[in-house]
């Protein structure tokens, strides 16, 4: 039997993703948190299999909350669902460690197939993203920019898009301003920017923030 938490900042969205998992008959108790800090702290207080994701909160964003389950409760599975399409997020997701990820347009059996297999011990991958895996490792592939950056360089690109400053990231991420500073530096090099205005801008062509 398995214990699931939903966590999203939208008490409907909590509502709906537990009346679609209510009837599966091998989970023993489906969670909510209503952001990451409340996700972290559920985990602390018990043992939880699986967690299903927004990435997109107010308080600490999805992939921070991911980052910090797969380094302090590595048993914990992490199934990410964002409004954001599967070319935006996906594959940054994945190699941040998640065992799968979905868009909340997705139809309820695709809900249910990603827990059912994840829960089984495999990753989730949807048709859209197998696609997008195969042209990843084709180095021709025309894949976005922000596919090129590492798992920190990814979170950090999302933070500093949105507008928030070395000196607070260093804080949220327990880094210094240099070592923020040398990643910013990573990332502009890596995706052929100049500025953090012009990482603010892709992020918004390509729908990373809101």
């Amino acid at each position: 039997m398995s214990r699931i938490l939903i966590v999203d900042d939208h008490p409907m969205v909590r509502t709906g993703l537990r009346a679609l998992l209510a009837d599966d008959r091998n989970i023993s108790e489906i969670g909510e948190a209503a952001s990451g800090a409340e996700a972290l702290s559920t985990l602390q207080s018990g043992r939880w299999d699986l967690l299903i994701l927004d990435i997109n909160m107010p308080d600490r964003g999805g992939m921070d909350v991911l980052r910090e389950v797969r380094a302090n409760h590595p048993a914990v599975k992490v199934l990410v669902l964002s409004v954001f399409p599967e070319r935006q997020y996906a594959l940054n997701v994945l190699k941040a460690g998640a065992s799968g990820y979905l868009p909340k347009e997705c139809a309820p059996k695709d809900l249910s197939d990603a827990v059912r297999t994840i829960l089984q011990g495999r990753r989730y991958v949807s048709p859209q993203t197998a696609e997008l895996l195969v042209t990843d490792m084709d180095t021709d592939g025309n894949q976005p920019m922000h596919t090129r950056l590492s798992e920190r360089e990814f979170q950090i690109f999302c933070k500093i898009a949105s507008g928030r400053s070395v000196t607070k990231i260093g804080d949220e991420l327990s880094l210094s301003v240099k070592t923020v500073s040398t990643y910013r530096s990573r990332i502009l090099e890596k995706m052929n920017l100049q500025t953090n205005a012009d990482m603010t801008s892709y992020a918004l062509r390509h729908a990373l923030i809101q």
